[in-house]
């Protein structure tokens, strides 16, 4: 790899894990701000990803060899992206971002689309909703009131498209649920609303439910994984560096479940790069045996990224690169559960 290379990679893995410098903070109460209209599911354009459209997660990392296979796919995923209102509005709407926002829509589909949704489009076809998700200082304001407002408006979206998806899409395929920071905060209430002790828990192969903490009790009877084989289980993990413990553990973190993404169970075995198959780096770059990792007291800890220039890293919150470390595993592994799923449904059929 040449000098402006490696530069690049490190810029990249640097740009990935920041928070950003320094939190927007809405100054306008929720009362008082205006809330942009609701989307509507059946306009295409209201949709992230669906498997017609042309959108970012039909793309496949660069020199990966992975093929887009959407169209013969026989589950679905549906993903649920994080937060990308994450600046001042640029519009009149302060709490929420609005569906019809085209340069926020093109700043999530070059983002968690590209980098995350794809992830799933070897064996799933992916279904993704653009929201009116809540800024992301709804998480972060001291009236929590108002932050909570914001992300019922986003929820209340999350599940109007579910509901579409299984109304109109779903057509009896096995569904998982995937999702990212903000979004998982919307999976693990609609795995609670829709899965927990209803007939569709039948159809969830699992739901990878990344950068939240979740407590290993969440959902009576979905549990979390414990084996890369396993259906109708749910896994999580948040990223750090080796030897870093965040300032909100004991408050966030301290009674939650950590899955580590290499091995697919919650131990504190040691998990080497080498069983890393594969990363996504700077402009969608496959980048082979992208970190090591090891479940630490309910969180993930990694070493530096194994890219050239990682002497110089000094990331400590890798929550935005939770899912492109560990691209090729979480691709894998869903293809796995999938063909266990079927594997497992042709049996009790033949049983009855």
């Amino acid at each position: 790899m040449n000098i402006k290379k490696s530069i690049g990679l490190l810029i990249f893995v640097v740009t990935l894990s920041s928070c950003g410098d320094q939190l927007y903070v809405v100054k306008v109460n929720f009362k008082d701000s205006l809330i942009p209209k609701a989307p509507n599911y059946d306009n295409a354009e209201h949709w992230a990803s669906l498997p017609e459209k042309a959108d970012a997660a039909d793309s496949v990392p660069h020199h990966s060899g992975l093929q887009n296979l959407q169209v013969n796919a026989t589950a679905d995923v549906f993903f649920i992206y994080p937060t990308t209102f994450t600046e001042g509005p640029t519009n009149s709407y302060h709490w929420n971002a609005d569906v019809n926002d085209v340069a926020l829509n093109k700043s999530t589909q070059l983002s968690t689309i590209l980098n995350q949704a794809s992830i799933f489009n070897g064996s799933c076809r992916i279904y993704a909703p653009y929201y009116r998700q809540a800024h992301l200082y709804s998480f972060y304001t001291t009236n929590k009131e108002d932050g909570a407002q914001a992300l019922e408006i986003a929820y209340a979206d999350v599940k109007s498209a579910f509901e579409y998806y299984l109304e109109y899409y779903n057509q009896g395929r096995p569904i998982v649920i995937a999702s990212h920071s903000q979004g998982s905060y919307h999976a693990e209430r609609l795995i609670k609303d829709y899965f927990v002790d209803k007939d569709l828990k039948e159809k969830l192969v699992v739901a990878y439910l990344v950068g939240r903490a979740i407590a290993p009790d969440a959902f009576a009877g979905i549990f979390p994984t414990e084996r890369p084989d396993e259906i109708n289980v749910w896994a999580s993990w948040n990223t750090f560096a080796r030897d870093f413990t965040p300032n909100n553990y004991d408050s966030y973190f301290k009674n939650s479940i950590s899955t580590n993404p290499l091995l697919w169970n919650s131990s504190e075995d040691f998990a080497a790069k080498e069983l890393n198959l594969g990363g996504v780096g700077l402009h969608f770059k496959f980048v082979p045996n992208a970190v090591d990792a090891q479940n630490h007291h309910h969180i993930l800890w990694i070493n530096k990224p194994y890219v050239k220039g990682r002497v110089f890293l000094r990331t400590k919150n890798w929550h935005r690169a939770d899912m492109n470390l560990f691209y090729m595993n979480i691709r894998k592994n869903v293809a796995i559960r999938i063909e266990m799923y079927q594997s497992a449904h042709k049996t009790a059929m033949h049983s009855k």
